[in-house]
């Protein structure tokens, strides 16, 4: 199954999801010392914190995210990188690497890295935004620093 970020409402999640992102948040504010801690005191499993800690994250948080990297598969058309490059320079995305694979059958897979910290859009934005080019047949980001 391939990833999709989701917009969702926490009141309709799991509390096993809110309690993961709690055991983050004592982790990066230093209010505990390790996972063990993290876990016990949200009382989840370490398993769950494992399973999950990766796929959860404050909606705030990832529009805080200051170097985003995303693979795209573009259709071999002029142009269409050209467009993908403009919608993140016009959002104010600060260009880092761009990784053009050799088209074939017709798809070039491409992996951009930009600064997004002075961005005018929120990462969910440019997404769709990046989706509305023709010739933008599927994005994934695969990191985020």
């Amino acid at each position: 199954m391939s990833s999709q970020f989701l917009v969702v409402d926490s009141k309709v999640l799991p509390d096993v999801f809110i309690k993961v992102i709690e055991a983050k948040e004592l982790l990066k504010t230093g209010e505990v010392k390790n996972i063990q801690q993290a876990v016990k005191k949200v009382d989840i499993s370490r398993s769950t914190y494992y399973k999950y800690k990766d796929s959860i994250f404050p909606f705030y948080e990832a529009s805080k995210t200051k170097v985003v990297t995303i693979a795209l598969m573009l259709s071999h058309e002029s142009g269409v990188l050209s467009k993908v490059l403009d919608a993140i320079a016009k959002a104010r995305g600060n260009i880092l690497t761009i990784n053009q694979n050799i088209p074939t059958h017709g798809i070039a897979n491409v992996t951009i890295s930009f600064e997004s910290r002075e961005m005018s859009l929120s990462g969910e934005e440019i997404i769709r935004d990046l989706y509305a080019i023709r010739g933008v047949n599927k994005i994934r980001i695969i990191g985020r620093e």
